[in-house]
């Protein structure tokens, strides 16, 4: 036992326990360090402060004090009942997530009460045992996260199944006959749950609403991906009826209440299989050195009202769904592909913002307009890139176009293509000088055949024609969210749906500084916003090309938070902008289209809009779009799946792209598609999972599996109803 003095004479353990337990429930809201404490309590012997930390941890093992991090503690003012979400794992290892943002909780199978993956739960802490983690046991369900699930139907002679995939039930769902809807054994079908487990009984019990069709085939799967997110794979037919009735006519009045570009140089560029092109560019010189630049978004709201049935099935869907091989819309067709979409040749009524620049991209002025406008050209990325390269852009040097030949640039508008390219790099180099992160992430792409079977698969990279109509985007998306929101001081800015992303976690850039020190590099986690993302920019530079450079991306990438949308503006750290929104894309996206309502209101005089509602929208919005981005992972994965199918036993060059606990994940370097090397294969060692470093290391041979390390493998199984692909290490 440690001795100190009290008042001359020495501590106990129970002194001192009495001192800690007086010092923290006299200020209950305050976080402490160790060496605050120590100076408040004058524990100024070293045998004194290891009883202080030993007594401390023995108080956050009973839950009288919070372990805030390695160095701090505050009173624990929670509760032994607390409420938040329920994450059930197929392993057993369930967790309990408190509202509080607190650390997760273990939950054991049999005191989860049958409670799913979502639910919002009540739970109680139980009494904690000697060197025991703390549990947490569900006391009541207070809301299920959902009551539909996909699975593959097997009937028997009494009753039938639905087996689901993703292991989310201890037992299968049963299905009485009479409700089966007509579907058979293997048939995919979505399943609405009539009767949840209880202590009289532990079946769930459900009824057929959608039979999808025969597993394997290509259009059941997509549709079962999407009814698996509670996304939507048919579009209503009142809702299309609704979409017919409206008139394409753009009648004189409309021309007459709009600023007309029906003559200036106008063009899209989108993707090559686009259908909505919801922006078009135009340019035109307006006196020596200057250009005017008008960005020209469709004017999705003009035809949208808000509150029609029209409205109110967007913003329910809240965006558009891009699986692989289709696009599931926002809005009906006949608006989304025709009455909206900047098609070339047609007059389009738009919301438009018009800068007049400089040679150097520096904006002397601009407006926000309601315009009519009429596309001279649709470009494909692929079609622009050729004549920017044609005519002496080097791509990705970030260097802009030189001059023109005597006799012009050559192609269809490639003035006007090279002079936007030469303004975007400006806007793109004053962005990262700005502390702008500069992550340019890959995106994998499949070439697919009539049957929606994939042929070739490879990784798209963003190239100087799509960085352009990034950078006009970016500029009007920010000049309408700082119009907004930059007010003189003392008044109150009006009400906007604004695109916020926060600074890095903290923790985790701190893991990330600790990690790239072992390769070399060096990272500042302390200073400004624009220091750390100027650190992290030269750090992505320094590792461009290098092996681990995935690796090291991978990891900063973790760091980053998600960006979303809400009311309440903290800025954009990854842009490094005050102010950022959405304004460039409302046939895909609902934030877009109630962001364009509100500066038309705000335009014509009308008072800010109702603040709790809007943050309402937004969250919505956001879960959306990250349920939207799962279903599209989803997609990925079945596809790869399918495009390795008829390579069992072919082995292949690859690299380690991810660890687990469970296997190492690993990526063909030759086509990018990515499988996993369960744990039971690496049998030559035990290993050991480090998660800090991102490897496993073996405790006897101490090999060691690490992020990016190159590796043969061999393709062992192609599991496509599980979207799961195995390897083999080749020895």
């Amino acid at each position: 036992m440690g001795k100190g003095k009290k008042g001359g004479k020495r501590m106990t353990k129970k002194q001192l326990a009495d001192v800690l337990t007086s010092f923290f429930t006299t200020q209950p809201n305050e976080t402490f360090t160790f060496k605050q404490i120590f100076r408040a309590l004058h524990l100024d012997t070293h045998p004194l402060k290891m009883l202080a930390l030993d007594t401390m941890e023995e108080m956050a093992w009973d839950d009288f004090l919070s372990k805030v991090d390695d160095h701090s503690y505050r009173l624990n003012t929670k509760g032994q009942v607390q409420e938040g979400v329920f994450r059930r794992k197929s392993n057993g290892k369930n967790s309990f997530l408190p509202d509080d943002g607190g650390k997760p909780v273990f939950v054991a199978e049999r005191n989860s009460m049958f409670a799913l993956d979502g639910d919002r739960v009540r739970v109680s802490f139980m009494a904690r045992r000697r060197n025991h983690i703390k549990e947490a046991m569900v006391t009541d369900i207070l809301a299920r996260a959902r009551d539909t699930f996909v699975g593959k139907l097997q009937v028997e002679r009494d009753f039938a199944f639905l087996i689901t995939e993703s292991n989310v039930f201890v037992h299968d769902i049963m299905v009485p006959k009479k409700k089966l809807k007509g579907g058979q054994t293997g048939d995919k079908a979505v399943v609405k749950i009539t009767q949840w487990p209880s202590k009289e009984s532990k079946n769930i019990v459900g009824e057929v609403i959608d039979v999808l069709g025969k597993t394997g085939e290509n259009n059941v799967e997509m549709h079962a991906i999407l009814a698996q997110y509670g996304l939507p794979y048919k579009y209503p037919k009142h809702v299309e009826d609704a979409a017919n009735q409206i008139s394409a006519e753009i009648t004189p009045q409309d021309i007459a209440e709009r600023e007309d570009f029906r003559e200036v140089c106008t063009f899209t560029i989108d993707p090559k299989d686009a259908k909505d092109f919801d922006d078009a560019l135009s340019i035109r010189e307006v006196s020596k050195g200057l250009w005017e630049v008008g960005v020209h978004i469709a004017d999705v709201s003009h035809y949208v009202k808000e509150g029609s049935i029209i409205d109110r099935e967007a913003q329910k869907r809240a965006t558009s769904v891009y699986l692989v091989d289709r696009t599931i819309p926002m809005l009906p067709e006949r608006l989304c592909n025709f009455i909206c979409s900047l098609r070339p040749d047609e007059d389009k009524l738009c919301y438009s913002t018009i800068f007049v620049m400089d040679e150097n991209a520096d904006v002397k002025s601009w407006r926000l307009v309601h315009t009519i406008i009429r596309s001279n050209r649709r470009f494909a990325y692929e079609e622009a890139q050729a004549i920017l390269e044609a005519n002496g852009v080097k791509d990705g040097t970030g260097e802009p176009a030189p001059p023109a030949p005597k006799g012009g640039y050559q192609g269809e508008f490639a003035t006007e293509l090279v002079m936007l390219d030469r303004l975007a790099k400006k806007m793109r180099a004053a962005r990262f000088a700005n502390g702008a992160v500069k992550f340019d992430r890959e995106e994998l792409h499949f070439d697919i055949d009539e049957k929606g079977k994939p042929v070739r698969c490879y990784f798209k990279v963003s190239k100087d024609a799509n960085k352009l109509i990034e950078e006009f985007m970016l500029l009007a998306n920010r000049t309408v969210a700082e119009s907004i929101g930059r007010v003189k001081k003392g008044q109150k800015a009006k009400t906007l749906p604004y695109r916020i992303h926060d600074s890095p976690d903290p923790a985790k850039l701190e893991n990330l500084r600790e990690f790239v020190v072992k390769f070399g590099y060096r990272l500042k986690t302390a200073g400004t916003k624009g220091a750390i993302s100027r650190s992290l920019n030269a750090l992505m530079e320094e590792s461009a090309g290098r092996r681990e450079q995935k690796l090291i991306e991978t990891v900063a990438l973790r760091a980053m938070m998600k960006a979303k949308y809400s009311v309440h503006n903290i800025g954009h750290y990854g842009l490094a902008f005050e102010y950022y929104t959405h304004f460039t894309s409302p046939i895909r996206r609902y934030p877009d289209t109630m962001v364009h309502r509100l500066l038309t209101r705000y335009q014509q005089g009308g008072r800010s809009a109702n603040r709790e509602h809007y943050e309402e929208l937004c969250e919505h919005s956001s879960d959306m779009e990250q349920t939207a981005q799962y279903a599209e992972r989803d997609s990925i994965k079945y596809k790869m799946v399918e495009f390795m199918g008829d390579k069992i036993g072919e082995e292949f060059e690859a690299h380690i792209s991810g660890i687990q606990s469970y296997g190492i994940y690993c990526e063909i370097d030759e086509n990018h598609c990515e499988g996993m090397v369960p744990m039971h294969d690496l049998d030559d060692d035990y290993y050991e999972f480090d998660e800090r470093n991102y490897c496993l290391v073996g405790r006897r041979r101490h090999h060691k599996y690490q992020l990016g390390d190159p590796i043969r493998i061999k393709v062992a199984r192609a599991n496509v109803e599980k979207r799961q692909l195995d390897f083999t290490l080749v020895k």
